[in-house]
């Protein structure tokens, strides 16, 4: 089993290219099964987009990859293909639950295994069969399966979310293309890689409409022509080595990037004493030489992430007094806490909110990562603690953040794969 050994207290400088979206890219891929020709570019290879690839491949699409370049060239030219997404392609990412809503749109069919990923609480289906069930989809869950049919098709329909999902506005969206008729869709999450979603979909030819959190979505026939997209730049991995730069760097440039995306972390990092400094497509940290707590609590977009709550808290062990996280979107993201305090980390969980007593000085030790943000939170954590930190189940990383290791050497810090 690998692991990443570092060696802490050494400042970071330099340049981070930020890769293409994970949660971007994987909904697009599943919605290539709508498409006849598709050319991805900017494409992040992390473990979660080579399963998605799998699972196409399975179902009958051509996968051509070019991993120098970060592209991939998509052909579906079948007409009859495998409406099966079986349990070996889904059981370690949760996206592959995102097939089930082109499929049966396009093939009125489709048989899904229940998905996995990250064990960070129970996050159910619920919602994505409560879209397709109002689109006219008949649904039974058999053996681990989700079964679905719509003989005659789907037809548009209101749909209101009764809580914000990431996931089932993304399912709707793709069940919907193919919809007769006019679909609305109310109380959607409107992140902006759902956005970077709608752009693809529009250039496959479907008419979509967004004011606030609702989207209209008009009933499309298929263009058959080839299409060429590139993918939004991956936030949280901005966001991420944002935080890095703020705990221990010297001077960090993070680029390719569109700040006004995540500009509200930016702005409580600021708050928090920060020196960040902006242009259109990049960041600089400068050396930060005190902390402020904060209290913040985790929200749909554009609040702050559920995604980047891990890393904030290992930022918040170096402020000046008690900060506090809650946490309000998976009920099970805390588990990154007791690796935390085994390394020194003051830290407190009432109910669903972290209690963060600083500065704390953190030690290395050897530590077990829970999920994919948990376990970058362990790798910030090992940056700026004493003696080595050895970070263990990096499985997790590999899920989420392309070529982590050799970025943080870029900017001289000591760590290395083993």
């Amino acid at each position: 089993m690998q692991k990443l050994l570092i060696k802490g207290n050494k400042e970071l400088k330099g340049n981070i290219y930020i890769s293409g979206s994970k949660n971007a890219t994987l909904p697009i891929l599943a919605s290539t099964i709508l498409a006849s020709e598709v050319r991805l570019s900017n494409v992040p290879f992390v473990k979660d987009i080579f399963t998605m690839i799998e699972l196409l491949k399975f179902i009958g699409i051509k996968v051509k990859i070019q991993s120098n370049k970060n592209i991939l060239e998509i052909k579906n030219e079948k007409k009859k293909i495998n409406t099966l997404a079986p349990y070996k392609l889904v059981k370690t990412m949760r996206a592959g639950i995102l097939v089930l809503g082109p499929l049966l749109t396009k093939f009125k069919k489709a048989k899904v295994s229940l998905p996995g990923g990250c064990a960070i609480g129970t996050r159910p289906v619920d919602l994505h069969l409560f879209a397709l069930k109002k689109l006219g989809a008949k649904i039974k869950i058999k053996d681990g399966y989700i079964i679905a049919e719509a003989r005659k098709g789907l037809m548009g329909a209101k749909i209101k979310f009764p809580s914000i999902s990431v996931g089932a506005t993304e399912n709707a969206l793709l069940a919907a293309f193919g919809a007769k008729g006019k679909t609305t869709l109310s109380n959607c999450a409107i992140e902006p890689e759902i956005k970077d979603l709608i752009l693809f979909l529009k250039k496959l030819g479907c008419k979509i409409k967004i004011s606030g959190r609702k989207i209209t979505i008009f009933g499309n026939s298929l263009h058959q022509k080839k299409i060429s997209h590139k993918i939004i730049f991956d936030r949280i991995e901005a966001g991420t080595y944002l935080i890095a730069g703020v705990l221990i760097g010297k001077k960090i440039i993070i680029k390719e990037i569109d700040p006004k995306i995540f500009r509200h972390e930016i702005d409580i990092l600021k708050k928090m004493g920060a020196k960040i400094f902006k242009t259109r497509s990049s960041i600089t940290i400068l050396k930060t030489k005190s902390l402020k707590k904060m209290n913040i609590s985790t929200k749909p977009y554009p609040g702050f992430p559920t995604d980047l709550q891990a890393q904030l808290m290992v930022l918040m062990t170096q402020t000046k007094g008690l900060s506090k996280i809650k946490e309000n979107i998976f009920e099970n993201r805390f588990m990154h806490v007791p690796e935390l305090k085994r390394m020194g980390a003051n830290i407190k969980i009432k109910n669903k909110t972290a209690y963060i007593l600083g500065p704390s000085k953190l030690t290395g030790a050897e530590v077990m990562a829970t999920d994919l943000r948990a376990s970058v939170s362990l790798v910030l954590a090992g940056l700026i603690a004493d003696n080595r930190t050895i970070v263990n189940r990096i499985y997790h990383l590999d899920r989420g953040y392309e070529n982590l290791v050799r970025k943080l050497k870029n900017c001289e810090a000591e760590i290395k794969r083993v």
